[in-house]
Parts: C-alpha cells; structure tokens; sequence
C-alpha cells in the first residue's frame, strides 16, 4: 500500500504519518515502528526539584512515543505540578512525577497539550510508584519519596531522578544507569552504548554487551601426533581483546580418563583467533607457563608460523632449551598434574 513520503509538493499529510516519519529521526527500541523516547543527554531541562511541598519542573524538551501513533515531540516552560499531598501518619510514599501527552485521538482525553503531572503514591510499608493510566502517552521524569509523619513528613521529602529516561538519535552512544536498561539486549550488532555503572564503553555483538578487554571464554583443541582426548580431566580457555591485541590463557588438568596422545611428540593448543602473518616462520609471540606435575615447571608459550604449529599454542622447556612439552615432557603426566599458560599475541 502505498504512502506519503516527505516533502512532497500538494500531498496532504496527517499527524501519525507525520510523527511515524519523525521515527527516522529516534533511537529504535528494536520494534518496527518503535522509537526509545526520553530526555537527550547532558540536557538539563524538565528537571524536578524541591521548593518546600512546592513541585517544580524546569523548562525542557523531550521525545515520547506511543505504538501505532509514532512519535509526539513535546517541549515545556518552566512549571510546577502542584504541591505535595500532606505526609502518612505510619508509612512513607512514593510520588511520581511525568510529562504528559494529552491527544484525544488516543486516550479520549478531550485535550490536545503537552502537560507535566505529579501523581500522588500509596502510603505503605512497602511503598511503589504510582503508574499512570494505561491510555495516557507519557514518560516518567522523578519520583518524590515523602516519609511519614514521624520520618519528616513532606519537609523530608527527597526527589530521584533514577527513573528518568535518556535517549539518543540513531546510531549515537546511550548512556545506560537503570538496571532495566542495563540488562536490555542491543538492537543491532555494532551499537554502542556507555555503562555508567562499569564507566565503560559496550559494544552489543549480537548475543552480549562488550567492552574492549571483557574475558570471554572458548575451548581450544588440544593436539598432539596422535589424538589426545581430555576425558574426565579439564580443557578451557578465555581470551581478552584490546584492539587486535588478543591475551589468551588456557589451562588444562589431566584427568584419570584422559588421553595423552601416545607417550612422545608434542602438544598443542589452539589459538581463538589466526595470529598475525609474520615476515619469517620462526617469528612469533611468547607468553609463560605453570606446570605442575608434583614439582612445578617453568615453561615459555609461545605461537609461531612454522608450518604444522600456525595458530597454536606450544610450550617450551625453560629447563630444556628446545625441548617442548608433550606426553613424558618434562615428566610422565598423571592424575590431577596440570597447565596454565598465558600468552599475548597480534591477532590477523
């Protein structure tokens, strides 16, 4: 079905095709048709304080949006909403306070305005937010906890500003602080975002939020000239990334089932990602190694390009020189004897 798009000489164009074609212009909430409302951040306007029972909001501007009706863009004078519901003798509540869109078309309301609304909460022993009506287009901007009697009354009242929402044009970076948003999974891979909590950049990869250096953890495969198998012992790796600088450990524990893979030759690990190309074979990256095998050893880790050992960790006697590590080396390998290496490398 055909419709208008912007601008176009003598179309006609209504309100919702209007606020849809504005969704161009918001975060998505990984809807289609859906739009992140909320405050731009650093924008200090629609800020609520305390003026004795006095409610006041600051002048400011702010996006809303509502399924099926896009996207309503609204922005006030400085106002107050009202004062404060006189205290609980027993218990303490919550108020809230939001900025309201009044369309008729949706919520029946007779209105067409833009308003801010204080909304009186329940006392209680376990005191909530209020929610608005579930017609009303609206985005929460503070809540006003108001103790009792006995705790101050409405002169103790305190504002947060935890429940107010912050949103971006598309593409940009969201500072994140409320749990909700926190847990939430990105929209796309690449986004980015800024976890105030961490004070860390996060890059949605399309299954977890990143910041260059996180651990992930990997299995590598573990080589030798004949197959080794780890049976009941333990194989895991992780690595961290920073840039194409990749650090990886790996640690490894023989188990009463595991297959060492003959009684000579070599072991190797594999790397999480194909190393850098190097100008000559034998140029690479080496690391350190525990092994505890009754005694402990010192051992180098190392990757090179020499054919056959590419994208593998090795282990090198530090003892030996030349000599790497594999079934008999340093020593006959047993029960509960173990690995751990680390190494950093230039990823390709």
């Amino acid at each position: 079905m055909p419709t208008d798009p912007l601008w176009l000489p003598t179309l006609p164009y209504d309100e919702t095709e209007l606020r849809k074609m504005d969704l161009t212009l918001a975060m998505s909430d990984g809807t289609s048709l859906g739009a992140r409302p909320g405050i731009r951040p650093g924008d200090p306007g629609l800020t609520v304080t305390l003026s004795g029972t006095t409610v006041n909001v600051s002048a400011g501007t702010a996006t809303l949006w509502r399924s099926g009706q896009g996207l309503y863009r609204a922005q006030l004078p400085a106002s107050s909403p009202g004062t404060l519901a006189a205290a609980s003798a027993s218990f303490s509540r919550i108020d809230l306070v939001y900025l309201r869109v009044w369309d008729t078309s949706v919520d029946a309301s007779g209105f067409r305005k833009a308003d801010i609304i204080l909304l009186p909460g329940t006392a209680s022993a376990t005191p909530v937010a209020p929610a608005p009506g579930a017609t009303e287009i609206y985005i929460p901007l503070a809540t006003i906890t108001v103790p009792s009697t006995g705790g101050g009354g409405t002169g103790a009242a305190t504002v947060s500003s935890a429940v107010r929402q912050i949103t971006v044009a598309p593409g940009g970076i969201l500072p994140v602080s409320l749990a909700a948003d926190i847990a939430a999974n990105g929209t796309y891979a690449g986004q980015t975002r800024y976890n105030t909590v961490r004070g860390q950049l996060e890059t949605w990869n399309g299954s977890i939020w990143m910041a260059q250096g996180d651990w992930v953890t990997y299995t590598p495969t573990w080589g030798s000239s004949s197959v080794p198998s780890i049976g009941n012992g333990i194989l895991k790796g992780r690595y961290s990334l920073v840039g194409r600088l990749c650090t990886v450990q790996i640690f490894m524990k023989i188990g009463s089932t595991t297959n060492q893979g003959g009684t000579t030759g070599t072991w190797s690990w594999t790397l999480p990602f194909n190393q850098a190309a190097a100008t000559d074979p034998s140029e690479g990256f080496a690391g350190s190694s525990y092994l505890s095998v009754g005694v402990g050893y010192a051992a180098l880790a190392l990757c090179q390009s020499n054919v056959g050992f590419a994208n593998k960790l090795l282990l090198l006697q530090s003892s030996a020189p030349g000599v790497l590590i594999g079934p008999g080396q340093p020593t006959t390998w047993a029960t509960n004897n173990s690995i751990s290496a680390t190494m950093a490398y230039e990823i390709a």
